[in-house]
């Protein structure tokens, strides 16, 4: 059976190609696991295991590449490389926000600004190519390559935004924490209490889960004296990848819409 359309944020009809999963209350728990999770697994991997910043990256990078590369090969949905993909574009984010901020010392507030632009350019040319703009409507594989290059975007702005909420803007990590949690509250209201547009829902919605990651991942490794939960990147990264694989399988392995 499938779930009320009207659910959640960007969902829709049944997927044709049935290679997305549905966008339900589940799908945004695990969208949330998977970018925390990369966040986490990102740390564990430059910093706990001394990896270091350049060689993380093009590990990172590679598996995004890799992951992407299947998924754009395989003709229907697997939820385990979905979700490798959903994670690997987090990490890819954090690494090119990393370096606009660091490399090309662009500063957050302006690479924000830059990724904006590119994402609005990105859902511009997927409306002007006359494909449908909903998720669960992805029928070609231009369209999907448009899907992915929107997702890497917005986890890449989702990134930037937070650092900008935590670093730069004077809010803090509790007070960017609070923002973020008002604004998704706001797009669930607007979602349910007026006719804006549910694919513009989904995509503010996904890029604003992504610094909510990134504050629920520190949440879970800050030391209990700075008011985290002190669980550290390697008890972090196994938690949220238990809590990621536990509801894949709850939510029946993570059928497509198309599922009956």
């Amino acid at each position: 059976m499938q779930s009320d359309p009207r659910g959640f944020p960007g969902a829709a009809a049944p997927l044709p190609m049935g290679k997305l999963p549905q966008v339900t209350l589940a799908f945004w728990i695990m969208k949330i696991c998977a970018t925390t999770l990369g966040e986490t697994a990102g740390d564990l991997l430059s910093m706990t295991l001394n990896v270091g910043y350049g060689l993380s990256s093009i590990i990172l990078i590679s598996l995004f590449a890799v992951s992407l590369t299947a998924q754009l090969a395989s003709n229907r949905f697997h939820p385990l490389l979905y979700w490798t993909v959903i994670l690997t574009t987090s990490t890819a984010g954090t690494t090119m926000s990393d370096y606009m901020d660091r490399t090309l010392d662009l500063g957050y507030a302006a690479g924000s600004g830059i990724l904006v632009a590119i994402l609005c350019a990105v859902l511009a040319v997927w409306r002007i190519s006359g494909e449908p703009m909903s998720m669960a409507d992805i029928r070609t594989r231009r369209t999907e390559v448009l899907y992915w290059t929107a997702i890497l975007f917005s986890n890449t702005l989702g990134t930037a935004l937070g650092d900008f909420l935590a670093d730069d803007s004077g809010l803090g990590f509790a007070g960017g924490a609070l923002l973020i949690s008002g604004l998704l509250a706001a797009v669930v209201a607007a979602h349910y209490l007026t006719r804006a547009s549910a694919v513009l829902l989904f995509w503010i919605a996904f890029v604003l889960t992504r610094p909510f990651g990134a504050m629920l991942g520190d949440l879970l490794t800050k030391p209990q004296a700075a008011g985290g939960l002190d669980f550290g990147t390697v008890g972090s990264s196994a938690i949220l990848l238990a809590a990621l694989v536990v509801l894949i399988v709850a939510t029946g392995r993570g059928r497509p819409a198309s599922a009956a």
